[in-house]
């Protein structure tokens, strides 16, 4: 069985290959893609796979997208933290939605029941709504389920200080300072975590209102912010962000 992945977090990407490859040790993985563009290339330059994994928000859009340039033969399961897709995603051709982090038991569960399905049409959709009813999500993250070593433990939204990516991961920085590694890329986290209490000050960085200690004004008409606790790196608010961050502290 081939298998392609497209997923812009490597380490998410690295684990579920990882997983796949536990569970299904006769799978091989052509590719591992993190973009709409390089997904599109692949799919118009290469034989489609057996199955495809395709995370929905990809760097430069989302995975949808890949459907207005190429015909898209292969299965799919989707891999997401976002289950408002699911009804979208049950209409390109998905046998599955698992939603981020992933469990071992739902890929497995997955896994068996492309093995088991004799044709690749969608569910009905009547039936997925019914069901999206009874497990909607809150809103917003209320916490994040962290794998640590062989221990699974979870921390809770409301501790969280800010959030920021530094050498290609993403933390979550506590008020009581420890620091922890986050499944989730910024872009996810913007949706993810509550606009009134979290605002996105630069492409690697999302501060909590009550972590702000003081803001400066600072060169070419940004804004300096000190954090609690202290950030690693300077705090710059961009310019482009500058009137709606304005805007989310005089509210």
């Amino acid at each position: 069985m081939t298998c392609l992945i497209i997923e812009d977090e490597t380490p998410a990407a690295k684990r579920l290959q990882a997983m796949i490859e536990k569970h299904q040790p006769q799978a091989r993985i052509v590719s591992v893609l993190d973009s709409v563009a390089a997904a599109v290339t692949f799919l118009n330059t290469h034989e489609h796979p057996d199955l495809i994994f395709m995370d929905i928000q990809l760097a430069d859009g989302q995975s949808f997208d890949i459907f207005e340039s190429v015909t898209v033969s292969s299965p799919i399961i989707f891999t997401t933290a976002y289950d408002e897709y699911a009804l979208q995603a049950f209409r390109v051709n998905s046998i599955d939605y698992l939603l981020k982090p992933i469990e071992e038991k739902e890929l497995s569960r997955a896994l068996k029941k492309y093995k088991g399905q004799e044709n690749n049409t969608p569910p009905d959709l009547s039936q997925w709504q019914a069901f999206l009813h009874t497990v909607q999500e809150p809103k917003y993250k209320e916490r994040f389920l962290l794998k640590i070593g062989e221990e699974i433990r979870f921390i809770e939204t409301a501790d969280i200080n800010y959030v920021f990516s530094d050498g290609g991961m993403v933390y979550a920085q506590l008020q009581d300072k420890r620091k922890f590694h986050l499944d989730f890329s910024l872009d996810q986290l913007t949706h993810l975590l509550n606009p009134d209490d979290f605002f996105r000050i630069n492409r690697k960085f999302i501060i909590r209102l009550r972590a702000i200690n003081r803001i400066f004004t600072y060169f070419n008409s940004r804004l300096k912010i000190e954090s609690d606790p202290k950030s690693p790196f300077d705090l710059i608010v961009s310019r482009d962000r500058v009137n709606d961050f304005k805007r989310w502290i005089d509210r």
